[in-house]
C-alpha cells in the first residue's frame, strides 16, 4: 500500500519531532515522514532516517527548496521558531514560505502550529500590558496569527493548532525552579493562581498525528491541545513531589516578571499575564478529552517529570 507522506519542518525540533516518531512508531498507520532538513547529515536527522524516514534538502528561507521537499505529500506540518531570532517578520516570512509552496505541491492537509492573537482580547491602546515592536502584545503569538491569513489566502487544506507551554521549558529555557535566597527551590511564574494549559513537546506532534489520522475532519477548523491545565500550585506540588524536596510557588505580578531581563522576558511576561488574565478562554480552547482522544500517550505533568525529573537544572 502506498503511504500517505507527510512533509514535516521542525521535525529534528519539539513539535516536528514528535510527530515524526509518532508516525514511525506506527508502521501499519498509513503514513511515511518526510524530514525537510537545513543539514540533511545532522545527527538528529540521521536518527530519523535510521528509523524509517526520508530526509530532504529543505530551509524554511527558501520557497524553492519547500516547493521540491512538499512535492509529491499528502500533508504538511508546518511550524517556526521564533526563539531562533525573536523576529516577528522572519516568522511569517517562513510561514508564507511554506503556504505558498503548499499550495504550488498540492497539498491535501496541513498543520499549521500557531497561536492566538492576544490583540483580539488586549488592543494595542490597552496599557494593561505593554505593547512590543509597535504593534504586537505578545509577538510569538500574534504574528503566528496574522500568519494564519497565508494558509487560507491560498486556500491550503489546513488545521490551525494552538499549542500549549512546553513542560520542556523547565529543562531547556530556563523556566525550572531555581534557589531562592534561603537556599529553597522556587517556582516562579506570574500566574497568580490561575490555570496554565502545558504539555510535553513530545505530545505536541503525537497529538498532530491523530489529527492527520482523522482524514478531513478538522480542516478549516482550530484544535487547541495540551495534556493538563495546572495551577502554579499544582506545578509546584508535583515538582516536590518528584524532584524530593520542597518547591515553592512564587507567583510575581507580571511586570516584576518582564524586568527579569532574559532575552524576550517582555514578551513572556505579557504571554503569561495574557493567559492568566483570559484564563477560560485560553483553557477552553485546549480542550483535554478531545486531545486523549487524538493521542492514547497524553502524558500527564507528574508523568513527564518522572521521566525528565533529572534533566531539569536546580542550580
Amino acid at each position: 500500500m502506498d503511504k500517505k507522506i507527510i512533509a514535516i519542518a521542525g521535525a529534528t525540533g519539539a513539535q516536528g519531532g514528535g510527530l515524526a516518531r509518532a508516525i514511525l512508531a506506527d508502521p501499519n498507520g498509513g503514513f511515511a515522514v518526510r524530514v525537510l532538513a537545513r543539514d540533511v547529515n545532522s545527527e538528529k536527522a540521521k536518527a530519523l532516517a535510521r528509523l524509517g524516514a526520508e530526509v530532504v534538502a529543505a530551509d524554511l528561507d527558501d520557497l524553492e527548496s519547500l516547493k521540491r521537499a512538499y512535492q509529491g505529500a499528502y500533508g504538511a506540518y508546518c511550524v517556526t521558531n521564533f526563539w531562533q531570532d525573536m523576529s516577528p517578520d522572519h516568522e511569517k516570512a517562513q510561514a508564507h514560505n511554506m503556504a505558498q509552496a503548499a499550495a504550488a505541491a498540492g497539498i491535501q492537509h496541513a498543520i499549521w502550529s500557531t497561536f492566538e492573537d492576544t490583540r483580539r482580547w488586549i488592543p494595542l491602546t490597552d496599557n494593561r500590558m505593554p505593547t512590543l515592536q509597535g504593534k504586537y502584545k505578545v509577538a510569538h503569538f500574534d504574528a503566528k496569527a496574522e500568519a494564519d491569513a497565508y494558509f487560507n489566502d491560498l486556500n491550503v487544506p489546513t488545521t490551525f493548532l494552538y499549542t500549549s507551554f512546553y513542560w520542556d521549558n523547565l529543562i531547556y529555557f530556563g523556566s525550572g525552579p531555581k534557589k531562592g535566597p534561603d537556599g529553597k527551590l522556587q517556582f516562579v511564574l506570574p500566574m497568580g493562581e490561575k490555570k496554565l494549559p502545558g504539555m510535553a513537546a513530545e505530545d505536541i506532534g503525537r497529538c498532530a498525528y491523530g489529527i492527520f489520522k482523522r482524514g478531513q475532519e478538522f480542516i478549516g477548523k482550530t484544535v487547541g491541545v495540551a495534556g493538563e491545565h495546572l495551577t502554579g500550585t499544582q506545578m509546584a506540588a508535583a515538582l516536590t513531589t518528584a524532584l524530593g524536596q520542597e518547591v515553592a510557588y512564587v507567583a510575581v505580578p507580571p511586570d516584576v516578571y518582564r524586568s527579569f531581563g532574559f532575552p524576550g522576558a517582555d514578551d513572556m511576561g505579557n504571554m503569561f499575564q495574557f493567559k492568566a488574565d483570559f484564563e477560560k478562554d485560553y483553557c477552553g480552547v485546549r480542550d483535554l478529552k478531545l486531545c486523549r482522544e487524538l493521542n492514547p500517550q497524553l502524558q500527564t505533568f507528574a508523568q513527564w517529570l518522572s521521566a525528565h525529573k533529572n534533566q531539569i537544572p536546580l542550580d
